[in-house]
């Protein structure tokens, strides 16, 4: 019977025990079964931290505070992470808090696409932040600066504060009256028609001759669009003559890219500067009439005979015209 009572309690530990690693294992408590690396980061404090808390990748867990321990002016921080956790070597740690009454974790960020992935027992950076006694501290100072306004801010001392600008509304009172009835006087002319804004406004004619400059600036905008694209097509046919030249098309193509011609027309302007000096030296028959005044004296003396003869053409008759003329010649 005893036996047997042992027999069932030892059972029954032994299922409690295995319970509680199920659940441990479960609840994500415990690494025992669990393959993964270990990383560490150190910090100048580690708050509330405590070993089992979970260390987050981007707001997912991936592994668990493994140990703390102080290494020289720092505390050290071990964290078992899982194999496929893509924790890179440029990684920073940081000490977070879900609340102001939640629970601390570890939070990595993911580095630099690039970066290799960290081996086992890897120190990564760290960056501390202020704890919740440093955060409680400073909103008591901005409690307490904002206590300190609303206290400056008494009735004698708002009073004080409103007391010129009360003045002023006063002292002003009378101009501020007259703006608004003169603004009040524009509003009703503008409304009865009067001025250029309440003609504007008012007439048909105005808006009816606005609406003829617009339909003239419309069709303006019209013809300035044609005479554009007129001036488009000229300049693409000049560009089209331009290249055409520079390809030795046409004449002046060719008289700017043939140098067969270019030597024509070089030859051509020697001998007409030749021809020119002869001409002005008086050498040749054109020269001499240029230049040559006994030349010229003969051609007068030559006419005035030859008026001679058609006044003696008058009373001579048809026979002896060729008669008569050969003896006014010669």
């Amino acid at each position: 019977m005893r036996n047997s009572l042992e027999t069932r309690l030892g059972i029954f530990f032994a299922l409690v025990v295995i319970a509680a690693f199920l659940l441990l294992e479960l609840a994500g408590g415990a690494n025992w079964f669990r393959p993964g690396r270990t990383v560490r980061a150190a910090f100048r404090t580690v708050q509330d931290l405590k070993v089992g808390d979970p260390v987050r990748l981007g707001g997912v867990p991936v592994g668990r505070v493994s140990r703390i321990y102080i290494s020289g002016d720092k505390v050290e921080v071990a964290m078992r992470i899982d194999t496929d956790a893509q924790v890179r070597t440029d990684s920073i740690a940081t000490i977070r808090f879900t609340g102001l009454m939640g629970q601390n974790f570890i939070s990595l960020d993911f580095g630099a696409p690039t970066s290799p992935l960290v081996a086992d027992d890897t120190l990564i950076k760290s960056k501390d932040q202020p704890d919740l006694s440093t955060l409680m501290e400073k909103l008591e100072g901005v409690a307490t600066g904002v206590q300190t306004m609303t206290k400056t801010f008494s009735g004698q001392d708002f009073s004080k504060l409103l007391g010129p600008l009360t003045e002023l509304v006063k002292d002003s009172q009378p101009r501020i009256t007259a703006i608004l009835s003169n603004v009040q006087t524009i509003s009703g002319n503008i409304v009865g028609g009067k001025g250029t804004v309440g003609r504007l406004i008012n007439e048909d004619t105005l808006y009816a001759q606005a609406l003829t400059l617009g339909t003239n600036a419309n069709t303006l905008a019209v013809d300035a669009k044609d005479v554009m694209a007129d001036a488009r097509g000229a300049l693409a046919d000049t560009r089209k003559v331009v290249a055409g030249i520079q390809k030795g098309e046409g004449t002046v193509g060719k008289l700017l890219k043939d140098e067969t011609l270019a030597k024509e027309l070089t030859i051509a302007s020697t001998n007409l500067k030749e021809i020119l000096q002869k001409i002005n030296g008086g050498q040749g028959t054109v020269g001499k009439l240029v230049n040559d005044d006994s030349f010229l004296k003969n051609i007068k003396m030559t006419l005035q005979k030859v008026d001679k003869a058609t006044e003696g053409l008058e009373d001579t008759g048809p026979l002896s015209v060729i008669g008569t003329m050969m003896q006014t010649l010669f």
